[in-house]
């Protein structure tokens, strides 16, 4: 009588075990990310506000192409996790490979198009004439990097399907070490000014998709895995992104339109808007460690043919996500006054920030369910629901965003139509994680 309740706790206790020791590491990896840019533009402000300017219209770019790209990690993870769960290691590794190779001819075609186009993309962005040639010249050698950026991506994706996520923290940090010296190195010490900071990200990243391939090619070897490219399996990898693409596509949109729709309230509005933007951005790096968790972790108990287990950790995952969501919506509301004076002094800016806050305050909880089972599915490698939730979530936010100029509500109505998309996202995803449709066992989906 007093063992039989003992043993969920006990599968509690494992699973929490298990979504900390992958969830902790992959947060920090996703911290080390951003810090290369916030290093590139703390070196490159001192040369001077074109230089700067170049530099964030460069950057913008190049995030925009890598973002939409990030499908490769998202797959890869699925497709290698369902491999270990069934016990077939080479399987597993040949089938991150195969991401590993898309990844380097999506990488091909980025730079042949990025290399000739680039003062026109530029120009797209309305850049100043005396920015212009400082973009331009970052954005032609920074694109040089993309394939490494994209090996990266699939390989993290890759080595998070083998449930390993220290690997990737341990070369994100050593690589932003690294991007740090050479940027300094090359800028200062070599005197080659913003095409040095260019230079050295672009040797950091390459650094840090060879630690990866050599990672790689030692599990390959050891588990007699092929490297050879496969059309067959690399084929099937960018059937199984395209749904993820259009996803992330559509996600982007809904970021796009609203900041959009900020610009057209005033300049305190839009201000605020992107200081918000900046933090909610922060806040997503927490929650999307447990996603990472939930795409590892879900993958392999539905390759094991473990439906039980898939469903019990999906649970456990979504407690910890409303348990994170209600911390960090406390200390956003905690931290709004210390918050707000480090990115700006003027009133009208802080005064429009202040309520929005709240609202991304009350959000977080709902953030965390959404995130959560975003990363359960993409797990279970039910990436066409994801496409179709999201572009339904993107018709139901445009009309509503554009009538908060018209309707009035400044910037906290424009948050609050933010939190109407994520509680569209929670709503479809919910749904879809209690039809069960999305287990579907077996070592490939």
């Amino acid at each position: 009588m007093t063992q039989a309740p003992a043993r969920p706790r006990v599968g509690r206790r494992q699973h929490d075990r298990e979504i900390v020791a992958l969830a902790v590491p992959a947060f920090g990896a996703l911290v080390a990310e951003p810090l290369f840019l916030m290093t590139d533009t703390a070196i490159v402000g001192h040369l001077g506000t074109a230089q700067l300017a170049g530099l964030g219209v460069a950057s913008a770019l190049l995030m925009t192409a890598v973002s939409v790209f990030v499908f490769l990690a998202y797959a890869t993870t699925a497709a290698v996790a369902r491999r270990v769960g069934a016990g077939d290691l080479p399987a597993a590794i040949r089938q991150g490979m195969d991401g590993i190779w898309l990844a380097l001819l999506l990488g091909a075609g980025v730079v042949a198009v990025a290399l000739p186009t680039a003062p026109h993309l530029v120009e797209l962005f309305g850049t100043s004439d005396a920015a212009a040639p400082y973009a331009i010249t970052y954005l032609r050698i920074s694109v040089l990097g993309i394939p490494a950026m994209l090996v990266v991506l699939a390989a993290t994706g890759l080595l998070r399907g083998l449930q390993d996520t220290k690997t990737p923290l341990y070369v994100a940090v050593i690589g932003f070490v690294a991007n740090g010296a050479l940027n300094a190195g090359l800028v200062y010490g070599a005197g080659l000014g913003i095409a040095g900071s260019a230079w050295g990200t672009v040797i950091a990243q390459c650094g840090m998709a060879a630690v990866y391939l050599a990672v790689v090619l030692r599990g390959a070897r050891k588990h007699g895995a092929s490297l050879r490219p496969d059309a067959a399996g690399i084929r099937a990898s960018a059937q199984a992104g395209v749904p993820l693409l259009v996803r992330t596509l559509s996600l982007r949109a809904i970021l796009m339109i609203a900041t959009a729709v900020a610009a057209r309230l005033g300049d305190a509005d839009i201000a605020a808007h992107q200081i918000i933007l900046s933090l909610w951005s922060l806040l997503a790096f927490a929650l999307d460690a447990i996603a990472i968790a939930g795409q590892a972790i879900i993958g392999r108990y539905l390759g094991a043919g473990d439906t039980e287990g898939a469903r019990a950790v999906c649970r456990r995952m979504v407690e910890w996500g409303i348990a994170v969501g209600v911390v960090l919506g406390a200390l956003v509301v905690l931290a709004r006054p210390a918050f707000l004076p480090l990115f700006t002094s003027d009133s009208a800016v802080k005064d429009a920030a202040l309520p929005a806050l709240v609202i991304v305050a009350l959000s977080q909880p709902i953030s965390g369910i959404v995130f959560v089972l975003d990363g359960v599915l993409m797990g279970a490698g039910d990436g066409p629901y994801l496409a179709w939730a999201m572009v339904l979530t993107l018709a139901v936010f445009t009309p509503v965003a554009l009538l908060v100029p018209v309707l009035g509500g400044g910037l906290t109505a424009l948050w609050a139509a933010m939190t109407l998309m994520m509680t569209m996202r929670m709503l479809t995803l919910w749904l879809r994680s209690r039809s069960g449709r999305w287990m579907v066992t077996g070592a490939t989906r």
